[in-house]
Parts: structure tokens; C-alpha cells; sequence
């Protein structure tokens, strides 16, 4: 565990973090120019968040050590039907590069070991794929806005 930030399994409780993660990860996806915040209202997105607690829904966060403020989070939530599920990791503007997000994925490999394939929405060339990478996964499928990555387990 890293000394500046603690990392903690995801409540119910915790559904107001995972709106503001979605929203970091929205408008990084987006570019420079930040979304209305009600980007996270859209169907397409709220599924990720909304009734956050319910069967199925697990993750992590990661906040400061001294004043507990989010730095990140990794959650996933059972599909409801049978597609590959999303992995949604999230570090907020300011604290990437801190290894913040290879201990969030490192803690949810080690709760998660029998995981073996995931769905990013993401380009295969995002950066980020690397750090997936480094944990076994590869890229088995892309399409414009998503990559299906797997790993042996």
C-alpha cells in the first residue's frame, strides 16, 4: 500500500464518487473542452453509476491518506446481458502518473483474480491499454469506441 493514498473497497454509500469518476473520465475522454456535467444523466452513462450497491456492483477507491479526498476509483457492475463486462478505472486530473491507477487495477486483479476478459471504452491506442498490458491482458477485439481485452487466468 502507498504511503499517500489508501485504497478501500466501494459501498453503496460511495455512489456520489463514482458519479464525479464518471464525470473525470467523461471529459477526459471528450478532450479539452469539459461536457455539461449532465453528460452523466445520458442512458449510455448512467448505467454505469446509477443504484450504485446493487448485486453484482464492486470496486475500489483510492483517496488521500491525510485528507481522504477521491484520487481514483475502479468499479464494475455485473452485465445484464451476456457481453464481454466493462471495466471503468478512473484517476482523477492532477494525480495521473502517481501509479495511482496501477494500484487500483492491482488490487482489483488480486480481489479479481478469475477476470480474464474485459471491455474498455477506449481507442487500442490509448495509452492506458499499456498499463493493462503490463497486468496480462492484451487487446483480442476493437471496434471506434471500445477494446475487449483478455488475459489467461
Amino acid at each position: 500500500m502507498n504511503a499517500e493514498f489508501v485504497i478501500r473497497p466501494l459501498t453503496a454509500e460511495d455512489e456520489p464518487i463514482l458519479w464525479d469518476a464518471l464525470y473525470q473520465g467523461l471529459h477526459t475522454a471528450a478532450g479539452d473542452a469539459p461536457p455539461s456535467r449532465d453528460i452523466v444523466d445520458r442512458p449510455e452513462h448512467s448505467r454505469y453509476v446509477k443504484d450504485w450497491g446493487r448485486a453484482g456492483d464492486r470496486g475500489f477507491v483510492a483517496q488521500d491518506a491525510r485528507d481522504q479526498k477521491v484520487l481514483g476509483a475502479v468499479w464494475y457492475r455485473e452485465p445484464s446481458a451476456p457481453v464481454t463486462p466493462e471495466l471503468a478505472v478512473v484517476v482523477t486530473p492532477g494525480q495521473r502518473k502517481r501509479g495511482i491507477g496501477a494500484a487500483l487495477l492491482t488490487q482489483w486483479v488480486r480481489a479479481h483474480p478469475e477476470q480474464s476478459e474485459i471491455a474498455l471504452r477506449m481507442n487500442a491506442t490509448n495509452p492506458a491499454v499499456r498499463l493493462y498490458e503490463r497486468f496480462g491482458f492484451r487487446v483480442v477485439r476493437e471496434d471506434p469506441e471500445y477494446v475487449t481485452l483478455r488475459r489467461d487466468v
